[in-house]
């Protein structure tokens, strides 16, 4: 069985000593765009993340690419820690609207809001302007406030539940013709404010209009 393994430097050693790692092939955590395409060339069956590295923004984007990606539907993704047997599969993204248990919508899954997708530097690969206050777009057919935008993803708000790695549809309207696109939750954390509770969400584009896009964020930035 091939394997991958992903960590920070300082732990890979204890989880290469595991007999289930010991002939994985290993990357640090700043290697991450390096091992995808390692994953995307030889499809490995499994995809092993240390928990740490796995709860950062950089390991839900990558954990995004990969189950975004078809031909890689086969490769399995475990989270593991380095200091002892803990392991476990992160769940799929649920069907649009779909709601899991109390304990899994309280649980804030990324460390900061602003999630990235990889590039070489594992920052964004295209700037975010703040959106004007009042700016509505659909997230699986439900209301999303507009935070921030690029031609690559966005963050919203949302009353309806986002969780990380969830495929959606997305609308924006710019008056027209609606953009309509595919899309994927990079990072995703609950809020309770007065006004009840609540999603805040890093979306990552997938097939969106970039010059479309574009025209939208300069028409409705601050």
């Amino acid at each position: 069985m091939s394997t991958v393994l992903i960590a920070a430097p300082e732990h890979l050693q204890a989880l290469k000593e595991r007999p289930d790692f010991s002939d994985a092939q290993t990357f640090s955590d700043a290697e991450a765009l390096r091992a995808l395409e390692v994953i995307t060339r030889k499809r490995p069956d499994v995809v092993a993340l240390e928990r740490m590295f796995a709860a950062t923004t950089r390991g839900a984007a990558l954990i995004n690419r990969i189950k975004a990606d078809p031909k890689l539907a086969s490769c399995e993704i475990r989270i593991v820690a380095h200091d002892s047997g803990y392991a476990r599969v992160p769940a799929g993204g649920g069907a649009p609207g779909s709601a899991g248990s109390d304990s899994e919508a309280a649980v804030a899954v990324a460390e900061a809001p602003a999630a990235s997708p990889l590039d070489q530097r594992g920052t964004r690969r295209a700037p975010r302007v703040k959106i004007i206050d009042g700016v509505e777009v659909l997230v699986d057919g439900n209301a999303a406030t507009l935070v921030d935008l690029s031609i690559v993803g966005a963050q919203v708000v949302s009353q309806s539940i986002l969780k990380p790695n969830q495929r959606v549809r997305m609308s924006i309207n710019d008056g027209k013709k609606p953009l309509r696109f595919s899309a994927g939750v990079a990072w995703a954390s609950f809020e309770l404010v007065k006004t009840g509770p609540r999603y805040r969400a890093g979306i990552e584009f997938f097939d969106a209009e970039p010059e479309a896009v574009q025209k939208f964020c300069d028409a409705k930035k601050k």
